[in-house]
């Protein structure tokens, strides 16, 4: 069965769960203050607009994994990860200064209404914090043993700080020119925090050992980098048809994902063009940065270091001792990452 159908049929579950969760915080909410009412339900439209639930769905593929069933308390767990997603999302659309996010005005941006952007802006701030609060006091409430409950919060704490602290790093690469080894550095905090954490989260409950444990992580990490560079690629080549937003948004702010810091090195008269854009001097033209990592060579070796971490990632995930349907999952999405690298030239 393909990740596609397994994340819509699990999506369902999880966005059923959100609903009660994100209700339930809106009815106690609004019974004090009209205004904190708003924000969360503002928070909950925000966390239930249309996705693939990929994140949530890989910690419940992992547990089914091991486990052979999938339960109300995984169930809630996965709830609890799509929420601790969302409030990064939350405060990466504000620093960011996204206005849209699948569809929906961002969160600072709907706050904003009746007020003004410094109002929209600090309640991003400390919405994203509640929302981190309400991810981990939801998976307390999943009612699996206390022991596995500490592991799997330390998981997310530790997971947590790492996204955080790759955020600053993203944020100051828009300042200059990182080397490979830099970004690298950057990425190792970025998505694959998400995929070590929801891989060993579902794992740890599913009562997995050390030795599972280990190469969960290994795996999580090497998709982590191979959707890292995947994305990136989309946001610079993809039309705005095929992604729903002007290509190169992310470029236009200053950020330097790895084709462009591979093209950076290699083209001296595109990091002029770069820098002159980047202090204002010139406007960016996305097509002459596209035609310069494509021309380079920056683009392919970007994609082969994408399927090198694809490729260990399957190899990681078909020695785990999961049941071939849960591993059939990962392999269907990483091999969907490694195709869609062939979509853009």
């Amino acid at each position: 069965m393909g990740f596609e159908e397994v994340s819509e049929r699990y999506g369902r579950a999880i966005d059923e769960k959100l609903r009660e969760v994100l209700e339930a915080s809106v009815v106690v909410a609004r019974s004090y203050h009209p205004l904190i009412g708003r924000m969360y339900d503002t928070l909950m439209e925000y966390t239930l607009r249309k996705g693939r639930r990929l994140a949530a769905s890989s910690t419940l593929v992992t547990y089914e994994g091991y486990t052979g069933r999938i339960d109300d308390g995984i169930v809630r767990v996965g709830c609890g990860i799509e929420i601790y997603r969302h409030a990064i999302l939350v405060h990466d659309d504000l620093v960011d200064a996204d206005p849209v996010r699948r569809g929906g005005r961002t969160f600072h941006k709907l706050m904003e209404s009746g007020y003004d952007e410094r109002f929209g802006s600090g309640a991003a701030v400390f919405a994203g914090n509640v929302m981190y609060s309400l991810a981990l006091q939801t998976v307390l409430s999943s009612g699996f043993d206390p022991g596995k409950l500490t592991k799997v919060l330390e998981m997310m704490a530790v997971e947590y700080r790492n996204v955080n602290e790759s955020q600053v790093l993203d944020l100051e690469f828009e300042y200059r020119d990182p080397d490979v080894s830099e970004w690298t550095v950057m990425a190792s905090k970025r998505a694959t925090t998400l995929f070590r954490a929801t891989l060993g989260i579902g794992a740890v409950l599913a009562g997995a050992d050390e030795g599972e444990l280990q190469i969960l992580s290994a795996a999580g990490e090497h998709i982590g980098y191979a959707f890292d560079i995947q994305d990136d690629i989309i946001d610079t080549f993809a039309s705005a048809e095929q992604y729903g937003r002007p290509p190169g948004a992310d470029i236009l702010r200053g950020k330097r994902p790895l084709h462009l810091v591979l093209a950076l090195q290699k083209d001296e008269r595109l990091a002029t063009e770069f820098r002159d854009v980047m202090t204002g001097k010139q406007q960016l033209d996305i097509e002459s940065i596209r035609k310069s990592v494509s021309e380079t060579g920056a683009l392919e070796e970007a994609k082969k270091i994408s399927r090198e971490h694809a490729d260990a990632g399957i190899r990681l995930i078909s020695e785990t001792a999961m049941r071939d349907e849960s591993k059939q999952f990962f392999v269907s999405f990483i091999e969907y990452v490694k195709d869609s690298l062939e979509w853009y030239k």
